[in-house]
């Protein structure tokens, strides 16, 4: 299924129970890590090289296991072979801090 990019003004959102992240990724980082939001992306580092969009495969599979999801359930929207990225993450079991604080701000916001 495809989808049309939303235009978020923080780095998640919710669309019914599909999380979306606005991603700026790291390739060929030390290690792989969830970073801090920068703008309206949040920084995501993979110790994966850019070369044919192996780095977004490396990530999608280490954020499927930081969601508690399974690669499947990760769809990238744009950017697979960009630093720039809009990921869809189908019912995510678990979220990381910098992603549920982000949440509960903008739940607190409307």
């Amino acid at each position: 299924m495809t989808h049309k990019r939303l235009t978020m003004s923080s780095f998640c959102t919710w669309d019914n129970d599909t999380l979306v992240l606005n991603i700026l990724g790291k390739p060929s980082a030390k290690q792989d890590a969830i970073g801090k939001a920068k703008g309206n992306q949040l920084k995501i580092s993979v110790t994966a090289s850019p070369v044919a969009g192996r780095a977004t495969d490396y990530m999608v599979r280490f954020l499927a296991k930081e969601f508690g999801v399974t690669i499947n359930d990760i769809e990238v929207v744009f950017g697979r072979f960009n630093v720039n990225k809009q990921l869809r993450i189908t019912s995510p079991k678990k979220l990381p801090s910098v992603i549920s604080k982000q949440l509960s701000l903008e739940v607190k916001k409307t």
